[in-house]
């Protein structure tokens, strides 16, 4: 039986190998980005969402915590943090599954088929049942401004701007030290 470390990082490399683009978030192969299209037929078939996954040390025997980073209209995603509601990956994971089905399976049936009656996002849940055109509507306005593939290169250059900042701040900073040196 191969230990946690090894069966993380096999999940990781089998998702890295498949169709969906990985974006690493530190060397510790515990967070990243999942770049995760919406399913054919449903609301949101044209949106394209960033997920972040965080692989907790007790993986795969914990489940992972799953996040959407840009908006999504839905009843089971909250609207501000992009949490998931999701029972297989919060209440009864196992360590049968993997990440690719998380992606392949659970996400895709969460947005395929949302449960307004276990909400994380009361007013989704409430548009839903009580008015599922303008239900419908909304998610695909969300889904126009919030989920292109253009939203997510957006994500990713703010970040890789913001890392040149802290080192033009890093440099800066030593030049300020080198300077200080004199003084005394």
């Amino acid at each position: 039986m191969s230990s946690p470390s090894k069966r993380r990082d096999m999940d990781l490399m089998k998702l890295m190998m498949s169709d969906y683009k990985v974006e690493m978030i530190d060397d510790g192969m515990q967070e990243f980005f999942v770049e995760f299209h919406g399913p054919k037929d449903s609301l949101y078939e044209d949106g394209v969402w960033k997920i972040r996954v965080e692989l907790p040390d007790g993986y795969p025997y914990k489940s992972p915590s799953i996040g959407f980073v840009n908006k999504i209209y839905h009843p089971n995603v909250d609207e501000v943090s992009g949490s998931v509601c999701l029972d297989v990956i919060n209440q009864t994971w196992s360590p049968m599954f993997d990440l690719v089905n998380v992606f392949e399976v659970f996400l895709p049936q969460l947005l395929l088929y949302p449960n307004a009656s276990d909400p994380l996002n009361d007013d989704a849940a409430a548009l839903m049942m009580q008015d599922s055109a303008a239900y419908e509507q909304r998610v695909k306005e969300y889904c126009q401004k919030y989920a292109k593939a253009e939203d997510i290169g957006a994500t990713k250059e703010e970040s890789s701007s913001e890392e040149e900042v802290s080192e033009e701040d890093y440099s800066s900073s030593d030049d300020d030290a080198i300077a200080g040196k004199p003084d005394p």
